[in-house]
C-alpha cells in the first residue's frame, strides 16, 4: 500500500539521513599495503610467532601484500596467492613488482609499438619507476630499465 507523502512529510529527510549514516558506517576502501623483503632467506611461517612452522623461505626484494597485522607480525600474500606470517622488522617499504607470467617482453617505451629490448622470465623482480596508462617502467637490480605491461606484473596497482 502506497501512502501519500502528506502522511509522512519527513520520509525523504529520514531516508537521506539513513543513507548518509550508512555511508559513514562503512569502512573506507583502504589502499592495499605492499612491502618487500629486506634480507635473503627470510622465513614465512604458518602463524605469528617463531613457534609456528616454516612454510617457505623468500629472498631479498620479494614483493608481498600485507593483509593483517598482529604486534610485530604481518600476515602476507604473494603473487601466487600463498599466505603466511612474517616478522615485520624483516620488511621494507621499498616497492617491488614481480613478473607473473612465463615470459614478458620488456620494451623501450610504454606500448606494443615499441621495440622489445629484453625478454624476462617468471619471478624476476623489478623496482617500479613510473606508470603510463597500463604500462609500468621498471628497473632491474643490474640497472636495466624498460617498460612492461601491468598485466604481466604483480602487483599492478603499486604505482
Amino acid at each position: 500500500m502506497d501512502l501519500p507523502n502528506t502522511l509522512f512529510p519527513f520520509r525523504r529527510g529520514i531516508t537521506a539521513i539513513m543513507a548518509l549514516a550508512l555511508l559513514f558506517a562503512l569502512p573506507a576502501a583502504a589502499a592495499a599495503e605492499y612491502v618487500s623483503i629486506q634480507r635473503e632467506k627470510v622465513n614465512i611461517r604458518s602463524g605469528p610467532s617463531t613457534d609456528h612452522e616454516i612454510l617457505w623461505k623468500i629472498f631479498h626484494g620479494f614483493p608481498l601484500q600485507v593483509t593483517e597485522r598482529r604486534g610485530k607480525w604481518a600476515r602476507v600474500v604473494d603473487f601466487e596467492g600463498d599466505r603466511g606470517w612474517i616478522f615485520t622488522p624483516l620488511l621494507s617499504k621499498d616497492k617491488r613488482v614481480i613478473v607473473r607470467v612465463n615470459t614478458a617482453n620488456m620494451r623501450t617505451g610504454p606500448g606494443t609499438n615499441y621495440e622489445v629490448m629484453a625478454t624476462v622470465r617468471y619471478g624476476v623482480i623489478f623496482e617500479p619507476v613510473e606508470r603510463r596508462r597500463d604500462w609500468i617502467k621498471v628497473k632491474h637490480a643490474d640497472g636495466t630499465t624498460g617498460w612492461i605491461s601491468e598485466q604481466l606484473l604483480w602487483p599492478a596497482d603499486i604505482i
